[in-house]
This record gives C-alpha cells, structure tokens and sequence, in this order.
C-alpha cells in the first residue's frame, strides 16, 4: 500500500516545493523594487539592520505562536550560517549598492548559483548528472547574458563586493546543508536563530558607521514591514526549508527566477526598456527550470524509491 501512494506523495511533495520557488522567486524578485525605493528613506546600513531586526522579531513572533521553543540546537554550526548567509551576504550586499549603485554590478550575487554548484559538488559530494547538465548549462548561460560582465561600468571593488556577497549566500548554503545532514534541528527554529545571529553585526555595524537618521513615514513603514516579515523572515524559511528536500545545486539554480522577475519588476515599474541579451537571458534562465523540472519528474518516474518523503521511510 505504501508503494501504490509513493507517486501521490512524490507530486505532493514535489508540488510544495514547486509553490515555495514560486513564492521566493516572486517575492525576492520584486525585493529589488523596493530596496531601490526604501533606500530614498534610510541610509543602507540602517536598512539593512532594520529589516533584519525586523525579520529576526516577527519570527520570535511566529516562534511562540506555534508553539516551538527557542532552543539553540548547534551553536557554532547555527552562529556560522548567520554569520555568512545574512550578516555577511548583507554587508556586502548594500556596500555594493554603495559603491557601484543597483545596477548589474548587484546583480552578481545571482552568480550565487555557480559557487553553490562548485561548493556542494566539492564539500556534499553532490553531482550534476547526465541531462541535468543541459538544464545548468540553459539557466547560467541566462544568467550571464543578464549580468552582461562585458558591459559593467561599475569600479572593480563594487564587483569584487558583489561577488562576496554571492560566495557568503553560497557558503550559507551549503552550511545549512551540512546542518540538517548530521544534526535533527526544527527549520523555523533554525531560521529565527540564524536571523538574530546575523541582525547583531548589522545593528553594531549601523550604529557605528556614521550615516543620516532614517525618514519614518507611513511609506518606509510599509516598505520595511514587507521586507521584514515577508521578504527577509518569510523567504529565508522558505528557503532552508528547499534546501532540506532538493540538492542545493538544484535549489540554488531554481532560484534563479528571482533575477528574472527583479529585472520585469524594474523595467515595469521605472519604465525602463528592454535589452535583447536580458530578453535572451531570461528565456534562457527559463528553458533551463523546465527542463530541470522535466528531468526531476521523468527520474522520479524511474525511479520511485529515490523521491520517497522523509516520513515514507
């Protein structure tokens, strides 16, 4: 009986974290749109330690309404991943916008994918196998013709910036990765240590760095609230919780819907036009998630047994 229902809990399974990517990718996506406009209200390092603050507190929030309690499971594996996947992936990611504005220059840390793939392939022992290399080949060749490296006007310490915060993303990654592996620990439970370990630098670091006193009107309100609660505590769950049920190369390529929609988001929204190699590019980034898709489904198809749910076992 348990192996007639596999299929039906496999579409299940797979149908959830289909919904989570669409959700991230939409929702990070249109991030863009308002980091550009809340940044007109709060100097860059405040607002960075604010939506943190703010997405490490609705968390605790969601941490007692369910119920779970705040238990520090793997103090230096948990204090590791707040270190690099929010302090230092927002860090780097705001001195970039600093230094070289929101340009292609912040578009580099969606090179996030490619050191994800290197690190896990090196560190998880996971493999990019057969046709699925087809699939990574269709989604970074998109990527590229996006970032347009050739066309970036940017100074080279912005670049360098950008790239940072891509390697801190990654390294987060893959550390969750390696968590969640040898250690049982609750993901929202996770998430909200990991968003109050990473607040604290940002904090310090706004509270130091000398900058102008963040405008509080009704309009910054509600931006800081969506990037709080939805974009920052939201998202980042969502996303531990992707990676605990796909291989973090895989997991880090679908979410590369994220700079297709930042990049519709802000054409739509600023009324900028088009180019052909961002057009190109997404259509590229596009045909690589389909064929990603339609690999994972005709595998999970040969293979049942593989893509049986953590409870099924």
């Amino acid at each position: 009986m348990k192996h007639r229902l596999t299929p039906l809990f496999d579409s299940i399974k797979k149908g959830k974290i289909a919904l989570a990517l669409a959700v991230l990718s939409l929702t990070w996506g249109y991030t863009w749109v308002l980091a550009k406009q809340g940044l007109a209200y709060a100097p860059p390092f405040a607002f960075a330690a604010e939506r943190c603050a703010g997405g490490a507190l609705s968390l605790l929030v969601a941490l007692q309404l369910s119920g779970r309690r705040l238990t520090l499971v793997a103090p230096l594996q948990t204090l590791g991943i707040g270190l690099t996947q929010v302090a230092g992936f927002m860090i780097f990611q705001t001195w970039a916008l600093v230094e070289g504005g929101p340009g292609k220059t912040a578009v580099l840390i969606f090179t996030m994918p490619i050191w994800t793939l290197l690190l896990a392939w090196s560190l998880l022992g996971e493999r990019v196998r057969g046709k699925q290399w087809l699939a990574a080949a269709s989604t970074l060749i998109g990527l590229l013709l996006i970032i347009a490296p050739w066309d970036m006007h940017a100074s080279l310490f912005s670049k360098f910036l950008g790239l940072m915060a891509a390697l801190c993303w990654a390294s987060g990654t893959i550390l969750i990765k390696r968590l969640r592996a040898v250690t049982p620990v609750d993901l929202l439970t996770l998430t909200t240590w990991q968003m109050i370990l990473g607040a604290l630098p940002l904090v310090l670091l706004a509270l130091v760095v000398p900058e102008p006193a963040t405008q509080w009107t009704p309009a910054y309100v509600g931006i800081l609230f969506f990037m709080s609660v939805i974009s920052t505590a939201m998202c980042w769950w969502l996303w531990i919780y992707i990676l605990d049920r796909a291989p973090a190369w895989e997991a880090s390529l679908s979410v590369l819907g994220t700079p297709v929609v930042a990049i519709l988001a802000s054409r739509l929204t600023f009324g900028e036009s088009f180019k052909g190699t961002e057009i190109a590019g997404i259509l590229l980034i596009g045909a690589g998630l389909a064929l990603l898709s339609f690999f994972g489904w005709v595998a999970s198809r040969r293979n049942p047994a593989l893509f049986t749910p953590k409870e099924m076992v």
